[in-house]
């Protein structure tokens, strides 16, 4: 079957803005990710590009020709947008705006306008840089590993080489690659190309919000929603891998007389002193280190691979940061903290997690009978440390 130049845009423009609409949709339901918002805009203003291009011969050349371009710029410029949105970046709307404007204003130089050849190099240098530039953005980004990251990255990569390619091509072919109405085998190349990237970018980006969403759940439910540090689940999801690896040094901490903390000045005093414990423990434990809170007032510290003696060393460090709190708002209040520490003997499995907290809880237990305040080390005698 023979597809004629008229159907080809029709489908085009077609499975354009369906692509538009979806991602609209999307967008309405998840405000947040203004990404959509830009993709989606970037493919309706794409079918109204195509649009203009499938009137040529029908319409004025300023429509078919200047204004068609601009707009089709315009939407490449919205695919580095959406890119940029994405990845939490600014988006640069006065350079969005440029290329479409760079391209009216040469419209306006009556030999550019008139040569075929320097309309197809100029149009092409500013849809593959928007291309580029959207790759890169998504490549170098600063935030999560989400799966289909590098094969979007990739894909917008390819269309801008694509597009680049014309280039070469309109300096070496007798007719350039323009895929006007009479140039059928263009049209169907070109068009062909279109439906390609507009499908194969919309799955990919649409499964990037998944994912990027996804990931925001899985960081949400593994976080204590008041101190912002993992929970209790996420701290034993951390315990098992860790544990796994080899021996592990596991800090439990407990600050002492929370409840009469509550009781005398007020929960929200109470939840600034678990805010400042975690800000304080933070500071002085060392990076990267798996720190959660269990419950309460109790917290939890994973160390691997550190001996005894180094974790009793990070413990006390812990305990000194907090003696130094002074809640200047609150006169009277002193804030301390009990530490158990213990270390497990080799790899284990997630039952040894539960096994080294409740080592770590009898010495949590003996520093707390002994005083407070203190840092205990469980083993055969429970050897206080300070």
């Amino acid at each position: 079957m023979k597809l004629d130049a008229p159907t080809l845009v029709t489908v085009t423009v077609f499975v354009m803005v369906v692509m538009g609409a979806l991602y609209l949709l999307s967008w309405s339901q998840a405000r947040q990710t203004r990404a959509l918002g830009f993709l989606g805009a970037a493919q309706v203003v794409g079918a109204a590009a195509v649009t203009l291009f499938g009137l040529r011969g029908v319409i004025p050349d300023w429509l078919s020709i200047g204004l068609a371009n601009a707009v089709m710029l315009g939407a490449f410029g919205l695919i580095w947008g959406g890119a940029r949105s994405f990845e939490g970046r600014r988006v640069p709307f006065a350079w969005l705006a440029a290329g479409p404007l760079l391209w009216l204003a040469a419209c306006l130089v009556p030999p550019f306008y008139a040569s075929l050849g320097a309309r197809v190099i100029l149009s092409s240098v500013i849809a593959g840089l928007c291309c580029t530039l959207a790759a890169r953005t998504l490549w170098h980004h600063r935030g999560d590993r989400l799966p289909s990251r590098a094969p979007a990255a990739i894909l917008l990569a390819s269309e801008g080489l694509l597009i680049w390619a014309r280039i070469p091509a309109t300096l070496v072919l007798p007719v350039p690659p323009t895929g006007t109405p009479t140039q059928t085998v263009w049209v169907a190349i070109l068009c062909f190309v279109a439906l390609l990237y507009t499908v194969a970018v919309s799955v990919l980006f649409m499964a990037l919000a998944k994912e990027r969403l996804e990931a925001e759940q899985r960081r949400v439910a593994g976080t204590d929603p008041l101190t912002g540090i993992a929970n209790r689940r996420a701290l034993a999801a951390e315990a098992r891998r860790v544990l796994a690896a080899g021996p592990v040094a596991l800090l439990l901490f407990d600050l002492d007389h929370f409840k009469r903390v509550n009781d005398t000045f007020g929960h929200a005093v109470g939840d600034a002193v678990l805010i400042g414990f975690c800000a304080a423990a933070r500071q002085v434990l060392p990076a990267g280190t798996a720190f959660g809170r269990l419950g309460g007032e109790e917290f939890a510290c994973l160390l691997p691979g550190v001996g005894a003696a180094q974790a009793a060393s990070v413990a006390e460090t812990v305990r000194l940061a907090v003696a130094a709190m002074r809640p200047d708002l609150v006169p009277g209040l002193a804030v301390t903290v009990s530490v158990g520490v213990a270390r497990s003997s080799g790899a284990g499995g997630a039952g040894d997690f539960e096994t080294l907290l409740g080592l770590a809880d009898r010495a949590l237990y003996q520093a707390k009978a002994q005083g407070r305040d203190r840092v205990v080390l469980a083993g055969p005698g429970l050897r206080q440390v300070a």
